[in-house]
């Protein structure tokens, strides 16, 4: 099997073909279920151990960010809250499926605050970012594509691996594993516990646990299944510095007195029954309880801002803090048959799936004074329970009309009911229902060794959130829909790989998610096109070069849009270019990479503002300025056990704005670390 790893960052090629139909692009893995991604009709780019190991990340933030096609809104550089845009798609408007191992991990794909979790990277062994039609087969709010992050299988036997870095983090990771002496049955956990008194003093303290374990049954069944618990109390907010204050290269923390806590249970269990040779039945069932706490201190409502002892503009606060508290719970089932036949005297796959989920979301506000921030028994201001109930059915079916061509078609079909009740005034649930149909047809064609066509079209959505469509002031919203187009080429050998991709998104009725009485939601069309392209090379003298580049030239909004937007004007976090450029090196034990990351200009509002907000306590518009960042990591296999590792990211220590909200969220400094791993 050829596969490639198409992010830019090294060449991970293995020159071996396994069939003549196409080229082995590698495997995408969700549900437990190898598929070969030479017939997936879209853009992939697959992330794995190695590659993860080289960038040495601080969270999955920084290996996104590496993926052509994806922008990151950096908030602080641990990721707790994570805002991610794919293909000028706004940053943080949640048209992106994010999954872990096939389970959905965001908070609320229906009920809302899709960003309030982020998967921790120390417990990945890659990552799956997939594009194009093929992206119906797993769900809503894939206008954007899937985004899965695949968990390690513990390695029998134990490693212990520790790091400290800048603003005094101190991180250690154990993972222990043991299996069975016939490798029928495996048990394993990984156990992180992280401390920083963070960039800008935005301290955390965060503890993450798995436990994974699998079992074969008989010759035809599998059964696996997965435990989590993540806990994280973070010293963050919503505000930022002034631009006095960022000018002058203050880096104090806007708001030193706001906590944003989190506690994530999890647990999902998959069976995989191996009917007969061309038939396969997978199951998946998974549960997750969340919740999330942020207590903010309130401004002064006469004085919001005032000059500080060294003359820089800062929040005003009153001695009375606020708790914006959620809590969410999912259940889901989701389970698909897959068979191989020879219709029409042609090889043909057909998969069939279907999917039942509940989501609900219990949304407290509650105040109380300085001397007192966390207690319990005010009244409380807000207390109402969104939820939804979904079913989706799938279908598709691979027609490998030839040895170098294939057609794909496949619909998806998600019908959900929206509930809002207010548990204050006890008044009967609000309700919002809706049936979507998303069709979908894509082809993959190899015209010669190392070049393969693939192209796409299908409808896409993102559902409205519940305050959206129910207590919002103007009518109920639609979903949000597109048509998404796509067509590129890729191909790879033992040295050299590539992949070239135009895509375009024709929204008709792209929404804003109306996130608990935020910003209501303002229909109207958008249009984005742009071009991804990666290629990668390797040296004989174990030198590799690789870079992607990304360019949006189209991302508009249609129409005017009161208060929010232009028609013509370019969407909010959407730049134009992206690029990454890794030169990496491999002699003996030494593995060292130059890791260099660019992204361009972007507006902070649809009103495309030049100058930023300086007064307003609301969410601020502006011109970010375009920026680099340059890493170098190094590692070295001391033994077949030991190894030492460290990193410097920013080296040129660059100045930059990674995103605004109520101020300057200011990306992060000049910093290092260092560490070991040890295996028993």
């Amino acid at each position: 099997m050829l596969l490639v790893a198409v992010m830019g960052l090294h060449p991970s090629v293995w020159a071996e073909e396994a069939d003549s139909r196409a080229i082995q692009l590698g495997t995408v893995t969700v549900l437990g279920k190898q598929q070969d991604a030479a017939f997936l009709p879209g853009a992939i780019t697959v992330v794995n151990e190695d590659m993860i190991d080289q960038l040495q990340p601080r969270s999955t933030e920084d290996v996104l960010r590496r993926v052509p096609g994806v922008f990151v809104k950096g908030e602080e550089e641990n990721a707790v809250v994570v805002n991610v845009g794919v293909r000028g798609l706004p940053a943080g408007d949640y048209k992106t499926l994010v999954l872990e191992d096939g389970v959905p991990v965001q908070p609320g794909i229906f009920v809302g605050n899709s960003r309030y979790y982020n998967p921790r990277i120390q417990r990945m062994a890659g990552v799956e970012v997939l594009r194009g039609a093929a992206s119906l087969r797993y769900g809503p709010n894939t206008i954007g594509g899937v985004i899965n992050y695949l968990s390690k299988t513990p390695e029998d036997g134990v490693t212990v691996s520790g790091k400290y870095g800048s603003w005094h983090t101190r991180e250690a990771t154990v993972e222990a594993g043991a299996s069975t002496e016939d490798g029928s049955a495996r048990l394993g956990a990984i156990v992180t516990r992280s401390r920083s008194d963070g960039f800008m003093d935005k301290g955390y303290d965060m503890t993450d646990v798995m436990i994974k374990g699998g079992l074969t049954i008989g010759e035809n069944h599998y059964l696996g299944a997965k435990f989590l618990y993540h806990e994280t109390d973070a010293n963050i907010s919503y505000r930022g510095l002034f631009p006095d204050a960022y000018r002058a290269g203050e880096r104090f923390n806007p708001a030193p007195d706001d906590w944003f806590l989190t506690e994530r249970m999890a647990f999902d269990i998959n069976h995989e029954w191996q009917i007969n040779p061309d038939v396969s039945l997978q199951t998946l069932a998974y549960w997750s309880d969340m919740n999330r706490d942020y207590w903010r201190f309130q401004l002064d409502a006469d004085n919001p801002t005032t000059i500080n002892t060294d003359g820089f503009r800062v929040w005003n606060y009153r001695d009375e803090v606020q708790g914006n508290n959620r809590s969410f719970e999912r259940f889901g089932v989701d389970s698909r048959m897959t068979i191989s036949h020879t219709t029409l005297d042609i090889h043909n796959e057909t998969e069939l799936g279907v999917r039942l989920m509940t989501e609900e979301m219990l949304d407290e506000t509650i105040r109380a004074d300085r001397a007192t921030p966390r207690q319990a028994n005010q009244p409380l201001l807000r207390n109402r329970v969104d939820s939804a109930d979904s079913l989706a059915l799938f279908a598709q079916n691979r027609f490998d009309l030839t040895d170098a061509f294939s057609l794909t078609a496949g619909v998806r079909m998600e019908s959900y009911e929206q509930q809002r009740k207010d548990r204050r005034s006890g008044d009967p649930s609000d309700t919002f229902s809706n049936t979507e149909v998303m069709p979908g047809i894509g082809a993959t064609y190899r015209f010669a060794p190392l070049a393969q066509v693939f192209g796409s079209v299908y409808r896409a959505f993102a559902p409205p959130l519940v305050g959206s469509v129910i207590g919002a002031d103007d009518a109920p919203t639609k979903a949000e829909t597109s048509v998404n187009l796509e067509l590129g080429v890729r191909g790879s050998n033992g040295r050299v790989n590539y992949e070239v991709t135009a895509f375009q998104m024709d929204f008709s009725n792209q929404v804003d998610p109306g996130i608990s009485d935020i910003r209501n939601p303002n229909e109207g069309s958008a249009l984005i096109q742009g071009m991804e392209a990666t290629l990668g090379y390797a040296f004989d003298n174990g030198l590799s070069l690789n870079g992607n580049v990304t360019w949006i030239p189209t991302a508009e909004f249609g129409e005017d849009r009161p208060g929010d937007a232009l028609d013509g004007n370019r969407l909010p976090y959407s730049p134009e270019w992206m690029a990454n450029l890794s030169v990496g090196y491999q002699y003996r034990r030494l593995q060292t990479a130059l890791l260099l990351n660019y992204t361009g200009e972007v507006y902070g509002d649809g009103m495309n503002v030049r100058d930023l907000t300086t007064e307003s306590t609301g969410t601020w518009g502006g011109l970010i300025k375009s920026y680099y960042t340059i890493d170098l990591t190094g590692r070295y296999e001391v033994n077949s056990n030991l190894s030492v590792f460290g990193a410097v990211k920013n080296i040129t220590d660059e100045t930059y704005i990674a995103g605004l909200r109520q101020g300057i969220y200011v990306g992060p400094e000049r910093s290092f670390e260092i560490g070991a791993s040890y295996t028993f």
